[in-house]
């Protein structure tokens, strides 16, 4: 079974919300299951379930259970402030809008349904350039959701091992105006535990420091890698990283369940180890859906 993928825009990754560790898997469970080969519509009615959830983050069912009925609840009046549009076309603009305009808890079957709404589709269907890309399983056993934004806004720049953000542009985007208003707290609170979390449970490592202007801490500055795996080799560098996560290969040096002989044997020349796997990848998906 392949591994589920996270598409996102980059304009989607900056965006100003504020989900629970539950919402994001939920939003994040359903992401994963829009086909790069169909165009989403809001019509579409993808679906998680507690046993899945439970699965991938490491906990028990009747917790998982739990905790997305309490989610499910909330959900639907989550909002998201956009200032981009996708694939960096358009004037840039605010937009404010909902994750889903539908949720459906089906509690016999302990599951969470949603629809999309239509303002979110083009941020996360048929997304041609600047966007991200990683594992679902990379965020799976985080439980701080300040963590999963901070490991996309990695992915994001992951070419570049490094990413600068103001504390300001960083509570906006977290939508924590007014919380932790000590710098010290907001620290603590915020950027040590999500910085934990994606040493711990990504394939991400991350360092962080701080930048002052004047006598106030006015930015983050984050340094990452890749952790060192057992097997893992780029056939080349590729050249979209900044645009699109990486996920972690095996200890055989497969990756999205492809083996490592096949991608060699069928890499282009000028793509990387991913973007081959990704390519064989969606491309037998499309042969399946043929037959």
């Amino acid at each position: 079974m392949s591994t589920p993928l996270v598409y996102k825009s980059n304009a989607l990754i900056e965006a100003s919300y504020r989900l629970s560790v539950y919402e994001q898997r939920i939003i994040l469970g359903c992401i994963a299951q829009v086909r790069r080969d169909e165009p989403l519509t809001d019509q579409r009615l993808y679906t998680v379930s507690a046993q899945q959830i439970a699965q991938d983050a490491d906990v028990s069912v009747d917790r998982a259970y739990q905790h997305l009925k309490a989610a499910s609840e909330r959900l639907f009046r989550r909002e998201v402030t956009l200032h981009e549009a996708p694939n960096g076309q358009g004037a840039a603009q605010v937009r404010l809008t909902r994750w889903v305009q539908e949720v459906v808890y089906q509690k016999d079957q302990g599951t969470i349904a949603l629809r999309f709404s239509q303002p979110m589709v083009p941020y996360l269907s048929q997304l041609t350039e600047q966007f991200t890309r990683y594992a679902l399983t990379d965020v799976a056993r985080m439980d701080s959701a300040h963590a999963i934004r901070l490991y996309e806004l990695l992915c994001q720049w992951r070419e570049t091992g490094q990413r600068e953000v103001s504390v300001e542009w960083l509570r906006e985007a977290f939508q924590l105006e007014g919380k932790y208003p000590a710098i010290k707290d907001f620290k603590r609170w915020v950027v040590v535990p999500a910085v934990e979390q994606v040493n711990e449970h990504s394939p991400l490592w991350v360092k962080w420091d701080q930048r002052k202007t004047g006598r106030r801490v006015s930015h983050f500055v984050f340094t990452f890698g890749e952790k060192p795996l057992e097997g893992s080799q780029k056939l080349r560098k590729g050249s979209n990283r900044a645009k699109a996560g990486a996920a972690p290969q095996n200890r055989s040096g497969a990756l999205y369940g492809i083996p490592r002989s096949t991608i060699e044997h069928q890499a282009r020349a000028g793509e990387s180890y991913e973007d081959a796997a990704l390519r064989i990848l969606e491309q037998s998906r499309r042969e399946k859906s043929r037959l």
